[in-house]
């Protein structure tokens, strides 16, 4: 089973995309969609929306999971992350996905086991899951795959065949 996970935000977003079989993970593709600052907000999110509009209907995933926003004290930048969250789980929508979302709280208890986990806690255990010889990069890449490794632990029975 494919799962392609999505790390939103404005100036990168991160996508991943895992084989999931049984317990086994594979990294299939990571990177980040980048937009330029000096574009108005609108050309930002189109581009955004087009890039993954793009990976999904190269990938084909069968689940698509996203990042919920957390918590920022900036709003101008915590909105700014909500518009691209909602460009993100708009693409899936429109390619006929169910859309999954999990909380970083969520993504890292799955992850690393602890709800509180540091960012280099969660970044070792993506490149440990997924057998990697380093932790992938822009952050914003391993962050999506800790999201689709997240997704695969809370769906039951996903990938596994039944006798």
């Amino acid at each position: 089973m494919l799962i392609m996970g999505v790390d939103p935000g404005t100036a990168i977003t991160g996508y991943g995309v895992i084989e999931y079989t049984g317990s086994d993970f594979k990294l299939v593709e990571c990177g980040a969609v980048r937009t330029r600052a000096e574009l108005p907000l609108y050309k930002r999110l189109h581009t955004l929306y087009t890039d993954l509009t793009e990976l999904i209907s190269y990938h084909k995933p069968d689940q698509y999971a996203v990042e919920e926003l957390f918590f920022n004290k900036n709003t101008r930048t915590a909105l700014a992350v909500g518009h691209a969250r909602g460009v993100a789980l708009l693409a899936g929508a429109n390619a006929g996905l169910d859309v999954f979302e999990y909380t970083p709280l969520q993504v890292k208890q799955s992850v690393v086991g602890y709800g509180r986990a540091e960012k280099k806690q969660v970044q070792y255990m993506v490149k440990t899951m997924l057998n990697l010889l380093q932790v992938p990069k822009p952050d914003d890449a391993a962050d999506a795959l800790a999201v689709a490794i997240c997704h695969a632990h809370h769906v039951p029975n996903m990938g596994r065949v039944s006798l």
